[in-house]
């Protein structure tokens, strides 16, 4: 469906992706999709501490209530999601600060005249992604083997 254009109007394509669009974006770089899973992640916590802070007002029920909700916390189940947690604070965090030190520019480097296809910056970026990947695994191992196993 095509609508021309009148005045300051402009055409509108339809959203051919559908569904698809939501995960597979194209080409965009790994940046991209790192500061997608960041914003995700965000949203997970942000859910995380809402449940959190309502599951502790049954403390307000009495000793009995509070039993009985953490007993059901005990389960095998509920430590996969606290470690899922964990790795998406580790993730969260640790790329946070990969896009505070981007945005102030100090991962940009000297800067040059924009020539295509644009690789120069990219590279100059790409080392501080993947020491950040490193550590997230290394971390995300760490808290596996620490507090899970």
């Amino acid at each position: 469906m095509e609508v021309k254009a009148t005045g300051s109007q402009s055409r509108h394509l339809p959203n051919r992706l559908g569904i698809k669009g939501w995960a597979w974006a194209g080409r965009y770089t790994i940046e991209r999709y790192l500061y997608t899973l960041h914003r995700l992640t965000g949203l997970g916590l942000l859910l995380y501490i809402t449940l959190h802070l309502a599951m502790n007002g049954f403390r307000l029920g009495g000793v009995e209530s509070w039993e009985d909700l953490m007993s059901v916390f005990g389960m095998s189940g509920f430590k996969v999601g606290e470690y899922l947690v964990a790795v998406a604070f580790i993730f969260h965090a640790l790329n946070g600060g990969r896009l505070m030190l981007q945005h102030l520019g100090y991962t940009l480097g000297k800067p040059k005249p924009p020539v295509y296809p644009y690789v120069d910056s990219m590279r100059r970026r790409r080392p501080i992604v993947w020491v950040m990947l490193a550590l997230i695994v290394a971390l995300a191992i760490y808290v596996l083997v620490a507090f899970v196993i």
